[in-house]
């Protein structure tokens, strides 16, 4: 496990050379937030991390309902059974193995390693506008039905799950990689992953931290360039 610290934000990446899977541990004045569970293992070294920052993880938040961003959901809970999960409304039903769609989204498949035997269920549903300590809540469709980026008001950190990827080059969720094509592969619908990319350009963020790469610090020209890309690429498809 290798931990990057940007001021109040951990990023904790297992497997980095590899496969690297991103979860974070965001500090506020008494406490953790732990946002999403990365690999079935990777409990031992949040756990790890949070002791070594000194402060108790009080909230688990869920970026969205894939597997390697709730691989270690069920182990977590055993240890802090106290500690409420957050994810968004939508996601929540992807949590419980529910794969239908609405007749409102696009009839797309959802892609991607839905999980089917998650004994953890979210304790608080979210909703575009919620905040959860010092995080304020940003509605990404498009990866899933559900994904969610969370912007940190404190220092315009923006965590964005699977909107993004960093690893091989960074790219609107649905644009492939071909050094890392994994985000690409398990993206749900690609116009509605370019609009979400779009949204958060609108905060202009300071750092962009995401599921698979490294974080990028002033990163709006290459969010701005990356959305450019995607857009092209969704008009000569």
């Amino acid at each position: 496990m290798r931990i990057t610290k940007a001021k109040y934000l951990y990023q904790l990446t297992f497997v980095p050379m590899a496969f690297p899977v991103n979860c974070y541990l965001v500090e506020e004045e008494d406490s953790l937030t732990l946002i999403d569970a990365a690999l079935p293992y990777s409990w031992k070294g949040i756990l790890k991390a949070a002791k070594q920052i000194g402060k108790p993880i009080k909230r688990i938040v869920l970026t969205h309902a894939h597997g390697d961003h709730l691989g270690s959901l069920d182990a977590l809970k055993e240890q802090l059974p106290e500690v409420p999960v957050y994810i968004s409304e939508r996601d929540a039903r992807l949590m419980k193995g529910d794969k239908s769609l609405d007749p409102t989204e696009p009839q797309e498949p959802i892609r991607g390693d839905v999980p089917s035997k998650l004994r953890t269920q979210a304790d608080v549903l979210l909703q575009g506008g919620d905040t959860v300590g010092s995080l304020f809540t940003i509605s990404t469709p498009g990866h899933t039905p559900g994904s969610m980026a969370f912007l940190d008001q404190r220092t315009n950190s923006i965590i964005a799950g699977d909107a993004f990827q960093t690893r091989g080059g960074i790219a609107v969720a649905g644009q492939i990689r071909p050094t890392f094509p994994f985000p690409a592969w398990g993206t749900w619908d690609k116009r509605l992953a370019v609009s979400s990319a779009e949204k958060i350009i609108e905060y202009k963020p300071e750092l962009l931290a995401v599921g698979h790469g490294k974080m990028i610090v002033q990163p709006e020209e290459q969010i701005i360039q990356a959305v450019r890309i995607a857009e092209e690429n969704l008009q000569h498809k």
